[in-house]
């Protein structure tokens, strides 16, 4: 016999290791837990095949796409010294070309600088004065007594005069003894000073439809309608509505 307490001889026999009668329920109910913890998990799907499947041997590969490249833009090249001078030579010529076309217009329909030349006006004007004449105020509303005008010469229109309206068409015009009287009504004429009246006599006329009847401030020194006669209407250029010129005589009228 053996000890039992010397290690066991390789050689000697030994009795098999049969299963215990006894189960081992801890084991099974591990296993049973595993089982339904298995089964109630989903069942998850297969993801998607986003990519193409890898070319099988002997099967050429699929081509692979390419983004074509936006062109590069070229950048613009810097204006030369002679190129930048003749684009601002042409920016001066159309900006001159629009200011003759703009003062033609303004000078056609809209205002005039005029030059006083005499004294047939004095006080009120003096020789070498520079004004500016409303063109335009005409051609809405007709000329009124007592306003200043610009007109051409009736016996020379390439003339052109700076007169005083006295009377409009329809008014009965006299001068007596140098007053002047415009239907029967002594007009006021303060702007004349006692030095530059006239004393002469004159009519009565009455004044035709489109004309109209001139004097000079200055009436002893001035040619006006006493000597050739009415204005027609059309010859009358427009309002003298600003003196500028000297500055310090400046003033609207």
């Amino acid at each position: 016999m053996t000890d039992p307490k010397s290690p066991p001889d390789d050689g000697a026999w030994r009795a098999p290791d049969w299963p215990s009668s006894t189960p081992d329920t801890g084991r099974e109910e591990r296993l049973r837990l595993s089982l339904e913890q298995h089964e109630a998990e989903p069942q998850s799907e297969p993801p998607s095949q986003t990519q193409a499947d890898p070319a099988q041997p002997g099967e050429a590969a699929p081509p692979v796409p390419v983004h074509a490249q936006p062109p590069a833009t070229e950048l613009p090249s810097k204006p030369t010294i002679i190129s930048w001078v003749v684009m601002e030579f042409v920016a001066w010529l159309k900006t001159l070309a629009s200011a003759a076309v703009y003062a033609t217009l303004i000078v056609t329909f809209g205002f005039q600088v005029a030059r006083v030349e005499g004294q047939s006006m004095a006080p009120t004007l003096a020789d070498q004065d520079r004004l500016i004449v409303n063109k335009l105020l005409y051609r809405l509303t007709a000329p009124r007594r007592s306003e200043i005008v610009m007109l051409y010469y009736p016996l020379d229109p390439d003339k052109s005069f700076v007169k005083r309206v006295i009377a409009e068409a329809g008014d009965t015009v006299r001068i007596d003894n140098g007053s002047v009287f415009v239907n029967d009504v002594p007009v006021r004429d303060e702007y004349v000073p006692p030095d530059f009246r006239s004393y002469e006599d004159y009519g009565p006329q009455i004044v035709p439809e489109g004309y109209y009847f001139v004097m000079g401030d200055h009436r002893n020194n001035s040619s006006d309608s006493r000597h050739w006669g009415m204005v027609p209407k059309k010859y009358i250029i427009g309002k003298v509505q600003i003196r500028w010129w000297p500055i310090p005589t400046a003033r609207l009228f």
